[in-house]
């Protein structure tokens, strides 16, 4: 694996560290609150590594695309089917989770996110630009085309969504991150270019986002229980 695919990975990793270090320094230089300087200190480390990262892959942005990359127009066609596939995989997988593994709907990971967004919206930009960038790049070009070059799809698509699913810190949810991880690696495959699952996981992102936005806890806690009997009459 080329050198700058490990300073990649580092970066990523040392991301997580700088966003907990970044946080008192901007509280004890600026007049801000606590929370403000978290969300500060979290936008500032995600913005340095998604530059180091757009940098440390720039040979590989110069190169020639592949024959079979896919053209500007399929490359719209495929992010806009790819939003549906990403949402139907996510949709399939949490009715497995709530039907078979009897798992409560509603991830942690999304509800923290949304709490700080609600708080301060500027955070916005982390999950709908910053993150889709960061971990397609991570986890479907490098990871997954690392393991693609050593085993069939499905296993390679498997074990880095995988991966892919255990960095966002919510166990419970693993099926859902992984059937989205493996859309994402699909689409890397049939369009040969990177840039397609970032658009597509940004929209993804940004949809959610948008849609939860205005739901106060206590509507998804309603919602959630809706949706609950809804699946009890459903199951008989």
């Amino acid at each position: 694996m080329p050198s700058r695919y490990w300073w990649v990975i580092l970066t990523y990793i040392l991301m997580q560290l700088l966003s907990v270090i970044f946080a008192p320094v901007i509280y004890l230089l600026f007049p801000v609150e606590e929370l403000q300087a978290q969300v500060y200190s979290m936008i500032l480390s995600f913005l340095l590594a998604t530059v180091v990262t757009l940098m440390l892959i720039r040979p590989d942005m110069k190169m020639q695309p592949m024959r079979e990359a896919a053209s500007t127009t399929m490359m719209v066609a495929w992010s806009i089917l790819g939003v549906i596939m990403a949402f139907f995989a996510q949709g399939i997988a949490s009715l497995i989770e709530i039907e078979v593994l009897g798992i409560q709907p509603g991830s942690e990971n999304t509800q923290v996110i949304m709490d700080i967004t609600r708080a301060a919206p500027i955070f916005m930009i982390v999950p709908a630009i910053f993150a889709p960038i960061l971990e397609e790049i991570l986890f479907r070009k490098i990871i997954f085309g690392r393991l693609y070059q050593r085993m069939n799809f499905f296993f390679a698509a498997l074990l880095s969504a995988v991966i892919f699913a255990l960095i966002h810190l919510d166990p419970l949810h693993l099926l859902v991150y992984t059937a989205m991880g493996f859309v994402f690696a699909f689409l890397y495959v049939q369009t040969k270019r990177i840039i397609v699952p970032i658009i597509v996981h940004m929209a993804m992102n940004t949809i959610v986002m948008i849609a939860q936005f205005g739901i106060s806890p206590e509507e998804l806690e309603q919602m959630r229980q809706q949706l609950e009997q809804q699946m009890i009459f459903l199951g008989g």
